[in-house]
């Protein structure tokens, strides 16, 4: 009988040790997490089928189907190289990614940038675009938590706002497109980095107060279009009757109102075949949703982002270290608003800012820059033991 040296034993055993082993990662992976932002988007592919065959599916434009398939799968990759690199090595990048963000950001506001719908937010290539805000959102959320992570017992004032300002330099710039959403949803996920980062409650305050300061200033002032503040002249008083803004929000309403308890049934929703939904396919999508599947389906979709937001907070308790665990709650962050937000002007609750629903609402940009967010928690989960 062979004998094994203690040294062999031990390899042997770290060969097949899963925790141990460098594929180790893998075998942690979060199959909740994946499992629901999978269906969501699909739903969302059936949701923006639903909206854009019209009347006659027989000749429908398959583009936009087409498109968010193929925007789907692209994401899907995106998470994989997400989740394979190690992400404590996204630190040594922190600074660059930040930069490269802030100089797309600067740039798309010149010739190269293309406006659509009233804002200079987009890179043409081609046939497709690439919204750079959105990817942003994951560059502030790797820099503010590699910032925090440093100086985790030492979060000095000069080293609060300083973080603040690593969210306001890339808000300023995104109001000039102009941008609102995307601007609010810079300030959310900083906040929430903040407060779980550990800042003092007086510091807080100090925040909140900058924040409403610039909001105050940016309604006075002309830094607003016409149709954002008609939107938000709308949410505060809806019986106004502001053209554009009121229509469109009394038409989701309506539309969220005829599905009931079980919808109309899919493809049959009669404010989604006659098209009077404007944006139905972006902005609101949600109302496809709650026409065609009612109650039973809006509840069903919301239960699976409920479902996807637990995992993301579960990975950031498992997280390894500060960092991991900060890029989790940034990726929560950045998901819970954009529900919230994209469900909330649906129903009235919440102005019209044009933020589209996670996975879910047609756009290439969203849906990979949110993949790959999703990613990044699987990058945490899946790396704590390692």
């Amino acid at each position: 009988m062979a004998v094994i040296s203690l040294e062999e034993r031990r390899l042997k055993d770290r060969e097949f040790n899963p925790r141990s082993s460098p594929y180790a990662p893998w075998m942690h992976i979060d199959l909740l997490l994946v499992l629901a932002a999978a269906g969501l988007a699909a739903i969302g592919i059936a949701a923006i089928y639903s909206t854009t065959r019209g009347r006659d599916p027989e000749n429908f434009d398959s583009f936009f189907l087409e498109r968010q398939s193929l925007f789907a799968v692209a994401g899907a990759l995106f998470m994989i190289f997400a989740a394979w690199f190690p992400y404590q090595e996204l630190a040594k990048f922190a600074v660059a990614i930040y930069g490269v963000g802030i100089l797309a950001l600067i740039v798309v506001l010149g010739p190269l940038g293309e406006e659509v719908n009233g804002a200079r937010s987009w890179f043409r290539f081609g046939d497709f675009q690439l919204q750079p805000s959105e990817f942003h959102k994951l560059a502030i959320i790797v820099a503010v938590a590699y910032f925090l992570s440093r100086y985790e017992d030492h979060l000095s004032a000069p080293r609060v706002f300083f973080a603040v300002g690593i969210v306001a330099w890339p808000g300023l710039l995104v109001l000039l497109q102009p941008d609102v959403g995307t601007a609010i949803i810079y300030v959310f996920i900083g906040f929430v980095l903040l407060l779980i980062g550990g800042i003092r409650f007086r510091q807080v305050i100090g925040i909140a107060l900058i924040v409403v300061t610039v909001v105050a200033l940016m309604i006075n002032s002309n830094m607003l279009e016409e149709y954002q503040t008609n939107r938000l002249r709308t949410f505060v008083d809806p019986t106004t009757g502001i053209t554009d803004a009121a229509f469109q929000q009394r038409q989701a309403q309506i539309a969220i109102g005829n599905g009931g308890v079980s919808g109309k049934g899919y493809g049959e929703g009669s404010q989604t075949l006659s098209g009077l939904v404007p944006q139905q396919h972006t902005d609101f999508i949600f109302t496809v949703i709650g026409e065609e599947f009612g109650f039973v389906g809006s509840a069903a979709t919301l239960g699976l982002y409920a479902l996807l937001l637990l995992r993301i907070l579960q990975a950031a308790r498992l997280a390894k270290d500060r960092f991991g665990a900060l890029i989790c709650s940034g990726v929560f962050a950045m998901i819970l608003f954009q529900m919230f937000e994209a469900v909330g002007m649906t129903l009235g609750i919440t102005p019209i800012t044009g933020i589209p629903l996670p996975l879910v609402s047609y756009g290439g940009s969203s849906a990979i820059a949110t993949l790959i967010g999703l990613g990044l928690v699987l990058n945490v989960r899946m790396r704590r033991f390692v």
